[in-house]
């Protein structure tokens, strides 16, 4: 049975090294978590090194500004990579393109210094997505009919996001995941670096100074992302229950075992521990 610790005190002696998931775990993209947050300053100030790793689909040094945003204080982390940074090698090696860029104009710095050129859907040569253009108003179906042309035309799909959604604040939103999971359905080639894929756990893995495999703990919210990422690489996982699964894994107030492995079992992955919320 999956073991619930009451704080990740309980497993410092086990682990040298955090590869700690950000949205749902440290914030939910309105707010962070402050016992989170001081659980990230302890680990990093009393055991080692915390890498963040997160599936945002722009450059990590485009993301810091966001981190103060929230609050998290630089002590909490050592380093920090994100899909963007894995995804960068797929698109130079496919420089000048051009792409069908899909998503917001936040997530440009993805492409920038990669030499692309960009077009729409009928003269592209690949499509990158980051995720929809307006993520709270669309969703992957307002895409079938430009999808329809791109599958024709034998275009594949770069996503920079894998995450099908994510909570902000107390609403789930689309991401990058959901659009390239449609794309995929209808007969679409993707590629992926981010979570649960290896690129981003290579990179971060680097970050923390190429720590033994079973000296490092993954922590994260996502089932088919986190949980299965880490079990993909080998690497112990802490799952966060009340990410994006809210009050599914609670029973009575209280995180319920049963649950919790019930609602990994629904994607055929399991994970060493979970806990409610990130604690000390």
């Amino acid at each position: 049975m999956i073991a619930l610790p009451a704080g990740l005190s309980e497993l410092s002696d086990r682990y040298d090294v955090l590869l700690c998931d950000v949205w749902g775990v440290i914030h939910n993209g309105r707010e962070s978590f402050p016992a989170a947050l001081d659980a990230l300053v302890r680990w990093r100030a009393e055991v080692g090194p915390v890498v963040l790793i997160s599936n945002a689909p722009r450059p990590s040094v485009a993301i810091h500004e966001q981190l103060e945003y929230f609050k998290v204080p630089r002590e909490a982390w050592t380093a920090f990579v994100t899909s963007g940074d894995a995804t960068r090698t797929l698109l130079a090696q496919r420089a000048p393109g051009p792409a069908w860029t899909i998503g917001p104009p936040r997530d440009a710095t993805l492409y920038q210094g990669l030499g692309l050129g960009f077009a729409d859907v009928e003269d592209a040569a690949f499509i990158s997505v980051t995720g929809p253009y307006d993520d709270e108003t669309e969703t992957p179906e307002d895409y079938r009919g430009r999808f329809d042309i791109a599958v024709e035309r034998g275009l594949e799909m770069i996503c920079a996001n894998p995450d099908r959604v994510v909570q902000r604040g107390d609403q789930l939103i689309y991401c990058g995941g959901a659009l390239a999971d449609l794309y995929d359905e209808m007969g679409g080639r993707v590629l992926m670096a981010g979570k649960p894929y290896a690129p981003i756990y290579d990179l971060a893995l680097k970050e923390a100074g190429g720590a033994e495999r079973s000296r490092v703990l993954c922590i994260g919210d996502g089932v088919i992302t986190d949980i299965k990422g880490a079990a993909d690489q080998g690497l112990d996982c802490l799952f966060i229950a009340k990410g994006i699964h809210g009050e599914a894994a609670m029973r009575d107030g209280r995180l319920d075992a049963g649950l919790v492995e019930g609602l990994l079992a629904e994607e055929g992955v399991t994970a060493a521990y979970a806990m409610a919320d990130l604690v000390w």
